[in-house]
């Protein structure tokens, strides 16, 4: 009677399964540096809003330049960290109120607008992706307002053109419309659910919260 043939032992033919085997060390590089790059964009957030708390939407700012470069320099630091982020889809869609400018034409308004006999209340950009349309927005409560309508384009993942089509000055009871002027770019170098942070092709920098309500004509 011919002997049994010999079977390899199962434990030399197979690997033992370890469930808790480390991934490859390339993927915990990207996430640890995705992780870092989360933290410090959050406490970037964080420092710019807190510079920024006590600047009368940038007013104060203008007499104070040590303050100026503490800001331009924050908001340049979240450029850099976000500059991959996409923020021309349907997310840059909203109401959105000034928190703080360097745009002198506006700030001229605000600060100005008592010798008028008002004051200004929130300053908005007022956009609209799907139908390439934004509104930049002065509101003179109860009933004033002057805003500019402007036709924009998505030309990257973070910048949008845009061309002025009409401006109406507008009051209780009357209107007066004024003549297109301009036209220009955008780069919103930071959104999120909160605020966006915007660079244009002048070089102003602007901050802006989401608002409550949605501002219409």
């Amino acid at each position: 009677m011919a002997a049994p043939s010999s079977l390899p032992a199962i434990s030399n033919t197979f690997s033992p399964f370890n469930p808790v085997t480390k991934p490859p060390k390339t993927f915990r590089t990207l996430t640890t540096r995705s992780s870092l790059a989360s933290q410090s964009l959050s406490s970037a957030k964080s420092n710019l809003l807190q510079l920024i708390s006590d600047q009368n939407r940038g007013i104060v700012t203008q007499s104070d330049p040590q303050k100026l470069s503490q800001i331009t320099d924050a908001i340049d630091t979240i450029a850099l960290i976000n500059r991959d982020q996409l923020t021309t889809n349907n997310s840059l869609s909203g109401t959105w109120r000034l928190l703080w400018t360097t745009e002198k034409e506006q700030l001229f308004i605000i600060k100005n607008a008592s010798f008028f006999g008002t004051k200004a209340g929130d300053v908005l950009q007022v956009i609209d992706v799907e139908k390439r349309n934004l509104n930049n927005v002065i509101t003179f409560p109860p009933d004033g307002v002057f805003f500019v309508r402007s036709e924009m384009e998505i030309a990257s993942s973070q910048r949008v053109n845009f061309r002025f089509t009409s401006a109406v000055l507008r009051g209780k009871g009357w209107e007066f419309p004024l003549p297109p002027f301009g036209q220009g770019w955008f780069d919103s170098v930071y959104l999120d659910d909160d605020i966006r942070v915007a660079k244009d092709i002048r070089g102003d920098y602007l901050v802006v919260d989401r608002t409550p309500y949605q501002w219409k004509e």
